[in-house]
């Protein structure tokens, strides 16, 4: 007893100091971008700062919806259930941390740690998370689909050259020969797994509509945020238009591997905003009036939340 105490005394003083490290160094990537970031707050302040109130509020309504939509998108990937609270700060940290690592690294593996902490072998948790982007993947392409039918001739699709296509075909070509050699059997094994859970989350009606629910809610609700601050700034363009560019200029922004889509998610909106028939003043507007209410607002809040989760080793 007298051996075993001072040692459980020392592992516990390493957590503490491990945890405080991991919160200070979240604070100090919460500093550093806003402080890389302080002319984008400062000129969206100001101009905000007469927009009209009331669509604000509305988009940051909605802007904390996308926390509970995010989820139940996620509780519906696992036909186990998950704790509810827990769950929902989860998804809060796991976005502020979407925008400190680049491509969602941030946010797959605060959810991986989350699902793995709630049970879930790695594998499985991995799948989960691979079944809920494929269900926001889908999701996203049907809401941009039905958009489109109302919005005809608002989308062009690029012009692409024959060298493109056939640059874009041997590539895969090449990927296909790689994945055909030592990672066929992992890919395949993964494939299998994440096909056997689509399978019992689907054997669960309530799981599908949480799915598949929270998936296009997610969607719909980030596209709010984005109509509610048009209408602040008095964006001429009609909130159907708005969700459909949106939509649009997000789901490209997403090849581009920026923490949270940084620059390429502000690029691609408010270059869609403006060919869509916007003045590009109030485009800008917009775009930062989005990244207020979506980033830099929830940002410290979110490290803060994430840091305490791994504190209490919830992830």
């Amino acid at each position: 007893m007298t051996t075993t105490l001072p040692t459980v005394t020392t592992a516990r003083r390493r957590r503490v100091w491990w945890h405080t490290g991991v919160m200070l160094a979240l604070l100090l990537c919460a500093a550093y971008a806003a402080r890389r970031h302080w002319p984008v707050l400062e000129t969206g302040a100001d101009r905000l700062a007469v927009a009209d109130q009331g669509w604000l509020l509305l988009g940051a309504t909605a802007a904390v919806a996308t926390w509970a939509c995010s989820a139940l998108a996620q509780q519906g990937a696992v036909a186990e259930p998950l704790p509810g609270a827990r769950l929902v700060a989860a998804q809060f940290a796991a976005s502020a941390a979407n925008h400190v690592l680049p491509a969602g690294l941030g946010a797959g593996a605060v959810n991986l740690r989350f699902l793995m902490r709630c049970g879930l072998p790695a594998g499985r948790s991995a799948s989960a998370l691979a079944v809920k982007a494929t269900a926001g993947v889908t999701a996203r392409a049907v809401l941009i689909a039905v958009l489109a039918a109302f919005c005809p001739g608002l989308l062009r699709l690029p012009r692409v050259s024959a060298a493109a296509v056939a640059a874009v075909l041997a590539a895969a070509a090449v990927l296909a020969l790689v994945v055909a050699g030592p990672l066929r059997s992992r890919c395949t094994r993964a494939l299998a797994t994440m096909a056997a859970d689509i399978r019992a989350v689907h054997t669960r009606p309530n799981r599908a509509a949480a799915l598949w629910g929270g998936s296009l809610a997610f969607a719909a609700a980030h596209s709010l945020v984005v109509i509610a601050v048009t209408q602040a700034v008095e964006l001429p363009l009609s909130p159907a238009r708005v969700a459909l560019l949106y939509l649009a200029a997000s789901s490209a922004a997403a090849l581009l591997p920026t923490p949270g889509g940084l620059g390429s998610l502000d690029a691609a909106l408010a270059f869609a905003l403006t060919t869509g028939g916007s003045p590009a003043a109030t485009a800008a507007s917009a775009v930062l009036g989005y990244r207020l209410l979506t980033v830099w607002l929830p940002l410290l809040p979110g490290l803060l939340v994430l840091g305490v989760l791994i504190r209490r080793r919830a992830v």
